[in-house]
């Protein structure tokens, strides 16, 4: 068999007496590598110090600068997701993983060019446009998969399939700190070899995960199960196409809900190694810190199991409406944990919030299948990412900007994020109403037959 044919989609059709739960893993396989990108906060204090080496120095690299690494990432993520939606539809989910896997993998590759050289135009073009595009296909490409597997449990099925990618930091970050440090010299930070020695890695794992997809043959349902025959109201047993998807209200009002619940917990994702160690200073070491954003990470994987689970018995819609309205009230007096010097509270609330964070990106793919149908859920969830996109910007411009404003203003560095904290609880406040006001399609947008 030729390496063409391999990737064909019709090469990848699932035999019979096939088990669906080895497809999991082969979802696992490729989130829990491009979820490293939660982890990435670890690597921007010893960026800002490749010069310096113990502190920056005038001519290294400022926290802001290094913040766009992240939002362009995201930015591009959304960007291939959106326009890779249709395309990963046609040629089925493994030729997707292998672009993936090289655009991730070479993206790492193509940074630590950069970082050795000091060209910081080079980070952004390899890990946040080629690493970005990797992560946009690796994202997508099992999600409508499982559901097509899982019909009897989409929302348990879109949670294992994403919850890899909350996991990846709980990997990552630990694992970036120790090869950092066993690179590092008195007079060189590793951050270019440990970007080397991930991008090797990361391509691997992800190709043994293109190589275990199967999807099911055409006409295929769990043995046992047929379709419920009274529905809920807001699950539809029509389909509706791609772009007459884009002319409803429904899918610009989950695109806010997105955009507004990723705001809010993406910046925090990103600056969550700095955060923790500037609030408390002497306090939280850099080891202590990465122990924290790999227990975000934890948070934020189980979260998109745990709640997206869920949501398969009270509702997407009543399932977002607790990320709303508890999210509010925990970013509202996150800012108290840090004046008491409570790191327990501080660590508490932020979990609890990225659980949500988590779930919400887990449970958005069933809430489409709920609102749209199946038949083009996957390439409307990848553009319904674009609000990733934009959130991965506003994000971290909110976080890193207000705290620099704070600080230039004299505000000292643990409370220099108080301020945001609230505007994140704003934004939440903002999404709870979006949500609140999602109802059926109307019928003149189903599907009568094939386009």
């Amino acid at each position: 068999m030729s390496s063409s044919s391999w990737l064909d989609r019709a090469n990848t059709v699932a035999p019979p007496g096939f088990s669906r739960w080895m497809v999991p893993p082969a979802a696992l396989c490729i989130h829990l590598c491009i979820g490293q990108a939660y982890a990435f906060s670890v690597f921007n204090l010893p960026m800002s110090k490749l010069i310096g080496i113990t502190e920056s120095a005038p001519d290294d690299w400022k926290l802001t600068s290094l913040g766009w690494i992240f939002s362009i990432a995201i930015v591009f993520l959304g960007l291939a997701a959106a326009f890779g939606g249709t395309w990963l539809d046609r040629v089925g989910p493994r030729k997707a993983m292998v672009a993936a896997a090289a655009c991730f993998g070479g993206g790492f590759l193509v940074g630590a060019a950069g970082i050795s050289t000091h060209q910081l135009w080079l980070v952004y073009l390899g890990y946040g446009v080629l690493g970005g595009i990797g992560l946009g296909l690796g994202y997508i490409s099992p999600v409508k998969t499982l559901i097509t597997w899982f019909p009897d449990r989409p929302g348990m099925a879109t949670g294992m399939a994403i919850m890899g990618f909350g996991g990846g930091a709980f990997v990552a970050s630990p694992l970036s700190v120790m090869l950092m440090k066993h690179f590092s010299t008195e007079t060189h930070i590793g951050v270019a070899e440990t970007f080397m020695v991930l991008g090797v890695v990361y391509f691997i794992v992800m190709m043994i995960g293109a190589t275990l997809v199967r999807v099911p043959a055409e006409g295929w349902k769990p043995e046992g199960w047929t379709p419920p025959d009274v529905q809920n109201a807001m699950i539809t047993t029509q389909n509706v196409h791609i772009d007459d998807a884009m002319k409803t209200p429904q899918f610009w009002l989950l695109w806010g809900v997105l955009c507004l619940n990723v705001t809010a917990g993406i910046g925090v994702l990103g600056q969550a190694s700095a955060m923790s160690q500037e609030m408390f200073p002497g306090r939280i070491t850099p080891a202590a810190a990465a122990g924290f954003v790999g227990l975000l990470s934890i948070f934020n994987m189980l979260g998109r199991f745990f709640w997206a689970s869920t949501s398969d018995f009270i509702g997407r819609k009543a399932t977002y409406m607790c990320f709303f309205a508890l999210g509010i009230v925990l970013y509202a007096i996150v800012p108290w944990s840090g004046q008491t010097g409570s790191i327990f509270f501080f660590v508490a609330f932020y979990a609890v919030i990225l659980s949500m964070y988590g779930g919400g990106f887990s449970t958005i793919p069933a809430y489409l299948r709920d609102v749209f149908g199946t038949r083009y859920v996957g390439a409307i969830h990848g553009r319904l990412l674009t609000a990733w996109s934009v959130a991965g910007v506003l994000g971290p411009v909110l976080v890193n900007y207000i705290r620099q404003y704070q600080i230039d203003s004299g505000v000292a560095k643990a409370d220099a994020y108080t301020v945001t904290m609230y505007i994140m609880a704003g934004l939440l406040a903002v999404g709870f109403v979006l949500n609140l006001m999602m109802k059926p399609v109307d019928a003149r947008f189903h599907m009568t037959g094939e386009k």
